[in-house]
């Protein structure tokens, strides 16, 4: 088994990805590796766990966040070439990969070889929960690549800006990620279950 959890922040993919691996399955979470990368720099500034990486990357307005910007996704892009590396020397080998949200940035050459290597599988939020990730955002912060869709007015807050433009992002990246996936389910749908062997089953019903 090979799965790949694809979506925005907060709909799920860590809950998932830790619901599998108590059924034997090996998993790889991105963030945390992400994070370990990025440690030397984050520990200079007194930063520390998902929350600290978000905190060190800051606020799209800050001077210095297209450059850290630019190292996180440098960071994930090595990561998921490590993990697709070691699938193409083990073909045998089982996985669930916990991604991050930005998966999509990672540039065409990486995603063509993780939809051979795994079977993608989007996690799909209603506007209702993407309401609620906004929120979410607002209040605990987690790291997020805005890649140019942060678009201030003039005299706006940059916590305005974000309750404004999160929402594109969010639509843009949607498209992306069913371009991306072999299949999709419902994030509403998977919380009224919280079973393993029902996500997997819907996998499979979409893949077969």
């Amino acid at each position: 088994m090979r799965l790949a959890l694809v979506g925005m922040s907060g709909a799920g993919k860590t809950f998932w990805a830790k619901k599998l691996a108590e059924k034997g399955v090996p998993a790889v979470f991105c963030d945390d590796r992400i994070e370990q990368r990025l440690a030397p720099r984050l520990g200079a500034g007194g930063y520390s766990g998902i929350n600290g990486v978000a905190a060190w990357m800051g606020w799209p307005d800050r001077a210095t966040y297209a450059e850290r910007e630019a190292a996180y996704l440098a960071e994930e892009i090595h990561t998921l070439d490590e993990v697709l590396r070691q699938l193409e020397e083990q073909p045998d080998a089982s996985l669930v990969l916990d991604t991050t949200g930005s998966v999509i940035y990672a540039g065409n050459h990486l995603l063509l070889r993780l939809r051979r290597q795994m079977t993608i599988v989007y996690l799909a939020a209603t506007r209702k929960e993407q309401q609620l990730m906004i929120e979410r955002y607002l209040n605990d912060p987690k790291p997020v690549l805005w890649r140019g869709a942060f678009q201030p007015k003039s005299g706006e807050m940059p916590r305005e800006t974000v309750a404004r433009c999160y929402p594109a992002l969010m639509e843009k990246r949607r498209r992306s990620y069913e371009a991306l996936a072999h299949c999709t389910l419902g994030v509403a749908e998977l919380r009224a279950t919280l079973d393993a062997d029902e996500f997997l089953e819907r996998v499979r019903r979409q893949t077969k």
